[in-house]
């Protein structure tokens, strides 16, 4: 188990999916990790459940909820300042709120796009140019935010394509302009992920979430679709001192799919 004690991280989008499953492996390596999301109630009861783990209990780490929209800029600011004010540091930052709003691009409503890029891409800046202000005097930090397979492309989301290829332009920037000060910036991009999220995109297209995965799993190399603790591993290693001279990199994660 990679060592995050007395390490302080915050997980945005974490009150499911692969953010609380991320969160979790944060924790069970001794870090205290703040569960952060729009949905104030499912925050906590995620932090509930992973300061319970036995795993996490041994190793001395928790979770604690915080509220906060992470599109918005007074908030986000004002949040990251109240938790290193309570904590005293931070030390890793996730950026793994994300919405979809799929739509072929004829079809496609401008409050549907602005929405996907504010979100998914946005956030990232706010909460980036936060959690630095803390990173930068401390001369240490890491940063990983969540792409995607769908930045390459794909049918009926432009929004969230255009979201997530730019979370990759922002990672090889930031990684640029922060190294000076051993803040490492990476990002991973899943390929298709068992979540709520992928659940719905299969509702979208007329399928069950159990088919929908079947077909996928039948074009990908592994033979099967991801799981969100998969991708914590890629996100908690690029957050571990494991991974000290890895940045501006994304890591694709998608069972050798092309």
């Amino acid at each position: 188990m990679t060592n995050f004690i007395d390490k302080v991280a915050v997980v945005t989008g974490a009150a499911q999916g692969i953010g609380a499953a991320t969160a979790l492996k944060l924790a069970a390596g001794g870090a205290t990790v703040v569960v952060l999301d729009l949905n104030e109630a499912g925050a906590k009861d995620t932090a509930q459940q992973i300061s319970a783990d036995p795993q996490v209990l041994a190793s001395g780490g928790r979770a604690v909820a915080a509220a906060c929209d992470v599109t918005d800029e007074a908030t986000v600011d004002r949040v990251f300042a109240d938790l290193h004010r309570e904590f005293g540091r931070l030390d890793i930052l996730v950026n793994n709120a994300g919405i979809t709003r799929d739509n072929l691009f004829f079809k496609m409503e401008r409050p549907d796009w602005d929405s996907v890029l504010t979100t998914n891409l946005t956030s990232a800046y706010l909460c980036s140019r936060a959690a630095q202000r803390y990173m930068v005097p401390a001369r240490s930090g890491r940063i990983v935010s969540l792409s995607s397979r769908s930045a390459l492309g794909n049918r009926g989301q432009a929004n969230y394509a255009a979201a997530k290829a730019g979370i990759q332009g922002l990672t090889a920037t930031l990684a640029i302009e922060l190294g000076p000060f051993n803040v490492t910036v990476n990002a991973v991009a899943p390929g298709y992920i068992a979540t709520s999220m992928t659940a719905a995109t299969a509702e979208r297209v007329g399928s069950s979430p159990a088919e929908h995965q079947a077909a996928v799993a039948a074009r990908t190399p592994l033979g099967r679709v991801g799981q969100p603790e998969e991708v914590a591993a890629a996100v908690v290693f690029f957050a571990s001192d494991d991974a000290s001279y890895i940045s501006g990199q994304t890591l694709y994660i998608n069972g050798g799919a092309r």
